[in-house]
């Protein structure tokens, strides 16, 4: 297929950071940031998932109420960043779609690791209420609702600590089920991730993995999981961090491209189905890769789709589509509730 301008597509990307502490200048064009609001647009980025990631520590009281507490603080920095800018906080999927339809950039927040609400099942609907929509169970690092899929030994963590979801672990995707809150299985471990898709009564996803068969890093999704995914009408986002898109050695002898991240998307695509796949980048949280090295330069990985013969609707569905649907079930589940 040869390279073609498409019609504007409504394009996801389920995963970025947020520099913090907090910088007020999201609208800013700077030189220092992978994403903000210019680049954004200049890249034809129609909705961007900001995360409030706060990374694994300890689980003692104090602790967890400090970490929450930050994670609050990330949330409303979120909400506050687009004033002003021709941005604003989209959590439902419909008001994505009409701020795409208005030239609005959407702006879906979210939560990377269940830590962040410690164990207090309360604050799912604190966050929810600024405008999250999925968290990510855990981090580097098992929490008190899950382990994860890279026990830390700064932590003096088990290989294991819960056998995958813990007690309160289940009754927080209860929760989330109830709130709309999608549940991100990114960085847990594999039992814990196939008992979330057993627990969840909305499709679970991935908002930034890829796939084991390609790169053997415990960060990534091997085969089974991946049916797991398509069996409940998830889906798993590829993510621009060249760890995960292929091994050292290879990463030792070249850069990692555009080319071998649609690489993943390809394989997951003959997998499971182009229905269970979608885009991340991961920026200002490591993710970068030659020819994405910030979010201006999307524009690449459209092209490197239509060179391997996906037509438009198929780009659509992997650009956003396919992350729309599962934020769809996920209110339709809320709504039931």
């Amino acid at each position: 297929m040869t390279d073609q301008a498409l019609p504007p597509l409504l394009t996801v990307d389920t995963h970025i950071d947020i520099p913090w502490p907090d910088r007020g200048d999201f609208l800013q064009d700077t030189d220092y940031r992978h994403v903000d609001l210019p680049k954004l647009r200049r890249g034809g980025i129609s909705a961007a998932c900001l995360v409030a990631y706060v990374g694994q520590g300890a689980t003692d009281p104090d602790s967890h109420a400090a970490i929450s507490r930050q994670a609050l603080a990330m949330l409303d920095a979120i909400n506050r960043g687009v004033e002003g800018g021709p941005a604003r906080i989209c959590p439902l999927a419909a008001e994505i779609e009409a701020a795409f339809h208005e030239g609005i950039t959407a702006i879906v927040p979210a939560v990377e690791n269940g830590y962040a609400m410690g164990e207090d099942l309360s604050l799912l609907a604190q966050f929810r209420a600024r405008g999250a929509r999925y968290m990510t169970l855990t981090h580097n690092g098992h929490n008190a609702l899950a382990d994860s899929a890279r026990p830390m030994p700064s932590l003096n963590d088990p290989e294991s600590r819960h056998g995958g979801l813990s007690g309160l672990g289940r009754e927080a995707i209860t929760e989330m089920n109830r709130l709309g809150l999608m549940v991100d299985i990114s960085h847990t471990a594999r039992s814990t991730m196939m008992q979330a898709v057993r627990v969840s009564r909305s499709p679970v996803l991935a908002t930034h993995s890829n796939a084991r068969a390609l790169c053997d890093h415990p960060r990534n999704l091997d085969d089974e999981q991946l049916d797991a995914l398509r069996d409940c009408d998830g889906v798993v986002h590829i993510t621009a961090v060249d760890a995960f898109l292929r091994p050292r050695d290879i990463r030792a002898q070249r850069a990692i491209s555009v080319a071998d991240y649609v690489d993943h998307i390809d394989y997951v695509a003959q997998r499971i189905g182009v229905r269970h796949v979608g885009i991340s980048s991961d920026f200002d949280g490591g993710g970068t890769i030659e020819g994405w090295r910030n979010a201006a330069q999307s524009p690449a990985l459209t092209a490197e789709l239509q060179r391997r013969g996906y037509d438009r609707d198929q780009i659509a569905a992997i650009w956003g589509g396919n992350f729309l649907r599962v934020l769809r079930a996920a209110e339709a589940v809320a709504a039931t509730a």
